[in-house]
């Protein structure tokens, strides 16, 4: 069921319309599960039950972790949460993947093997739940938090339909406590999440699929050799749809949550506007970035080991995060790539130390457009389905193809260049303030036109939409 759909909003209307209408907090959050799991049931069934019998035993095992006194034994309930969890993921995302680069590794050495092809079909969202489920037996372990005593309240942490399929990664300790108590109905809230579901799905309907998915598909599966101009222009095509399309559904997730009253935190925050390559991790994919800093960065020792050992960990985590988009080596890439970045980022900091010349604002500009431009060609790994692709496009990027194929039309150029261009604007303006704050300080009407453009955009363009790209993962 996705958000951009006819469904979804006779279903989210059902189920806002019922929850709000029953007084019991117990039955509304019995109405949550249900709804939750009917919405992710409605790919496939089965793994439904999958879903559910990762959480069970996730909540069993948290609660072993919690009463077991002897540490070691705690580690090994803990390690054994990991396995389950991981191995599952390891199955269903990477099972072939394995098995075909055993093969090639097998054929170096003079081994003809033949795997079988795992005829595997991947459950939507197993990346994010996967996540959910983990950072509650993480957690309990850490002592952060205490076990739940309630399986349904866990079961629906993991399972609450807004996030369920492509984030934001909803850590159990800022769900359960939501839990507790019913939420009080607040019609600014609720008119605010009806605004971000709005915006997201503007995002998604109209700037990712209509304007800018077309162009970027035309340049990532042309055959023939391209010119500078197309090949940045793909790219920046494709920079702007993969923005517009994950942050367009974490925004309707937000927003979502909101209407049934609860909070879900921010999962980007205006990242084509970020200062070096940290700063662009602290505003894109908020949730998974701060999952692998909190539960694999800091554990391997962080920054505490000296420079050549927190390069070394800056590198396993990125590796780990390419790795996590998908069963390809061009997503390792993409990570390993920007691993380098964080890693001669912080050579850089280290030489210009405390400089007042870093505190100018044109300097900032400047470093902000590096990084943008930088990370347009990571983007180039990430979206390509093969290094000769990859190789493809860096190579008319980067103008070794001169009499290479001009295959964008100008109006095709206009779309991306005005859609790009504005994207950036509301980034930097936004980057400090922030989104509420910003719309707060404008006049009333001038939000409902905006809102009543948005919306009648979206309605015009929904035969345009697709589904969303984080469904992949």
């Amino acid at each position: 069921m996705l958000f951009n759909s006819l469904t979804f909003v006779v279903f989210f209307a059902v189920v806002v319309a019922a929850y709000w209408s029953i007084h019991s907090w117990t039955a509304r959050k019995n109405l949550l599960l249900v709804a939750s799991y009917i919405f992710y049931g409605a790919w496939n069934p089965p793994f439904a039950a999958l879903l559910f019998s990762t959480t069970a035993l996730d909540f069993w095992l948290g609660a072993r972790i919690a009463r077991e006194k002897e540490p070691r034994r705690r580690k090994a309930w803990m390690i054994a949460s990991l396995a389950s969890n991981l191995s599952m993921l390891g199955f269903f995302k990477y099972g072939n993947f394995l098995l075909e680069n055993f093969q090639w590794l097998m054929l170096r050495i003079g081994v003809v093997y033949h795997p079988p092809h795992l005829d595997i079909l991947l459950p939507v969202g197993i990346s994010f739940y996967t996540f959910h489920s983990l950072s509650y037996t993480l957690d309990v372990y850490r002592g952060v938090m205490q076990p739940t005593k309630s399986l349904r309240d866990f079961v629906l942490a993991v399972s609450f339909f807004p996030q369920l399929v492509a984030g934001p990664i909803v850590r159990a300790g800022d769900f359960l406590p939501q839990l507790v108590a019913p939420p009080k109905p607040q019609t600014g809230r609720f008119l605010w999440g009806l605004a971000l579901m709005t915006l997201g799905l503007f995002e998604k309907v109209v700037l990712a699929d209509t304007m800018l998915s077309g162009s970027a598909d035309r340049v990532f599966t042309y055959g023939g050799p391209l010119i500078a101009l197309d090949s940045w222009l793909g790219v920046m095509a494709f920079a702007g749809q993969i923005f517009f399309d994950f942050a367009g559904y974490s925004t309707c997730a937000i927003g979502a949550a909101l209407c049934l009253g609860f909070h879900l935190k921010d999962n980007f925050r205006f990242p084509y506007a970020a200062i070096g390559f940290s700063d662009f991790w602290r505003r894109w994919h908020i949730s998974l970035s701060t999952f692998l800093r909190d539960y694999l960065y800091i554990p391997l020792g962080g920054n505490r080991g000296g420079p050549m050992r927190a390069a070394l960990n800056l590198m396993i985590v990125m590796f780990i995060g390419g790795l996590w988009h998908g069963a390809a080596w061009t997503f390792v890439i993409w990570g390993l790539i920007h691993g380098v970045y964080l890693v001669l980022e912080r050579v850089a900091r280290a030489l210009a130390g405390d400089a007042a010349w870093t505190e100018n604002f044109a300097v900032k500009v400047l470093l902000g457009l590096i990084t943008y431009t930088a990370v347009l060609v990571t983007w180039v790994f990430f979206r390509a389905a093969d290094f000769t692709i990859a190789a493809r496009l860096l190579t008319g990027m980067f103008g070794a193809h001169p009499t290479g194929d001009a295959i964008l039309s100008t109006r095709e150029m206009l779309q991306i260049a005005i859609v790009t261009f504005f994207m950036l604007l509301a980034h930097w303006s936004l980057r400090d303030i922030g989104m509420e704050a910003a719309v707060s300080r404008l006049p009333r009407w001038v939000v409902t036109a905006v809102w009543a453009a948005m919306a009648c955009a979206i309605i015009l363009n929904q035969g345009n939409s697709n589904a969303f790209i984080y469904f992949q993962f």
